[in-house]
């Protein structure tokens, strides 16, 4: 099938029917997760490859990184990032969907604000939307803080694992 004849609400439906029944591992759905984050490259001025490169290499790197450095690795001064980082349909978001699309880690988790840098710790809201992202992935969330722990942890062992090859 080819996604790029299908309008973004083809898209938008396909893929809230997949995550309705519970299929979000299926190949199709993959492919509309890749399918949308291309369409939605062409409205951000986030640039998804370099957002994902940047957290690749924070893991890594075994560090967090922060919404600013994100922003930066794209270019962009965080002053008109701030808008398009956050929120359903939001850059975050998108790179939860490539992150699950290519089977990586959610790397988002590594991602923080500056004031939380040391400790890698996600604010409240910024917990609220990462545990969002994840359940519409069908991920299973029991308790939110356990969860983005685990994820941090997925995401360096990752790293660990991609650094000594």
């Amino acid at each position: 099938m080819d996604l790029a004849t299908k309008t973004d609400p083809e898209i938008g439906t396909w893929i809230r029917n997949h995550e309705a029944q519970g299929k979000t591992d299926a190949p199709l759905y993959l492919q509309l997760l890749e399918e949308r984050t291309r369409r939605a490259q062409a409205t951000h001025k986030l640039d998804f490859d370099r957002s994902l490169a940047h957290l690749k290499q924070a893991a890594i790197d075994q560090v967090c990184t922060t919404y600013g450095a994100l922003a930066a690795a794209s270019g962009v001064d965080w002053s008109q990032a701030r808008h398009q980082m956050n929120g359903a349909n939001g850059h975050l978001d998108r790179l939860l969907d490539i992150c699950h699309a290519r089977r990586l880690p959610l790397l988002t988790a590594i991602c923080v604000n500056q004031a939380s840098l040391a400790d890698g710790e996600l604010g409240d809201d910024a917990l609220a939307g990462f545990v969002t992202g994840a359940r519409r992935l069908g991920l299973s969330v029991a308790d939110a803080r356990a969860f983005h722990h685990e994820s941090r942890d997925k995401c360096w062992r990752w790293g660990r694992e991609l650094g000594h090859l």
